[in-house]
């Protein structure tokens, strides 16, 4: 039985149950609206632990003003039952002067020179408030094993590189990408999509499939394969598209690469990517 916890007493006292139990205890963090991804989540965590705690929060500490926060969707009832579904142990779904008691926290962990580029330089601020309120969840559920999923690669780097630079007792485990049978990412957001915006999102993944294609040749038959499919799609306005080192997110010639995409398609923000291994750099040895 899935047990539902508001407070951090409730938190507190179904986790002092679980250590209880014998085996490692994970969490998987969302901020509701929950679907198939998150459920790959679970299921991917539920073949590892002893027990599962997810939380549902949606963290105001990651949204700009302007954002989408007042319209993001609340389906706490639907979660739940998602979450009994998949064999999810308890459920924290905090509000938020629970996690922040005093109001917004005046110490904040900062994502550094990584926070301010791709997503962060689009929206400025978001990865430290994603980077506290994970670390404050963290502290309160306790968990062996996090899992975050790949399409968030950017913030998915972050969280394990906090975890090993604050020497947090977490281990950090990544989930592939969970993607509907036409190819799109699924996302919370993707509830925002008329119809033909959802046809036009798709471009997304075709310009990720167009990279990876061209990878033997570069670097910049990578970029130009992929820019050709979005420009031929009008409904789609780029915000970036770049080739990044998986490690550092920073600039990548040859070896591992990572293909990041984000875009507007009507007024709903996507993001995506795609690892690729280009061709050694001219002179790379």
């Amino acid at each position: 039985m899935t047990v539902v916890t508001h407070s951090r007493s409730e938190l507190a006292a179904e986790r002092k149950r679980l250590d209880a139990t014998t085996g490692p205890v994970a969490v998987v963090m969302t901020m509701g609206a929950l679907h198939a991804g998150h459920a790959e989540l679970i299921r991917t965590a539920r073949a590892r632990a002893a027990s599962v705690v997810v939380t549902v929060f949606l963290n105001p500490l990651q949204f700009a003003p302007g954002e989408d926060l007042a319209k993001y969707p609340k389906t706490l009832q639907s979660d739940v039952a998602l979450c009994q579904k998949s064999g999810v142990d308890v459920v924290f779904a905090p509000a938020p002067d629970t996690v922040y008691p005093r109001g917004e926290p005046l110490v904040r962990v900062s994502a550094g020179h990584v926070g301010d580029v791709l997503e962060g330089r689009s929206r400025p601020g978001h990865f430290d408030g994603v980077l506290t309120v994970v670390a404050k969840l963290l502290h309160l559920t306790r968990p062996d094993l996090a899992y975050f999923g790949q399409k968030d690669a950017q913030q998915l780097w972050l969280i394990s590189q906090m975890a090993t630079d604050l020497d947090l007792p977490v281990e950090v485990v990544p989930v592939p990408t969970v993607r509907d049978a036409d190819g799109l990412a699924l996302s919370s957001r993707n509830a925002y999509l008329s119809a033909d915006d959802r046809r036009a999102a798709l471009a997304l993944r075709r310009a990720l499939v167009a990279g990876q294609s061209a990878e033997p040749a570069g670097a910049d038959a990578v970029l130009a394969a992929a820019h050709d499919v979005l420009a031929a799609e009008p409904a789609v306005r780029l915000d970036y598209l770049e080739l990044v080192d998986p490690q550092t997110f920073g600039p990548v010639s040859g070896g591992a690469a990572l293909l990041v995409v984000a875009a507007f398609v009507g007024s709903t923000r996507l993001i995506d990517n795609q690892a690729l291994r280009l061709p050694a750099a001219a002179g790379g040895g």
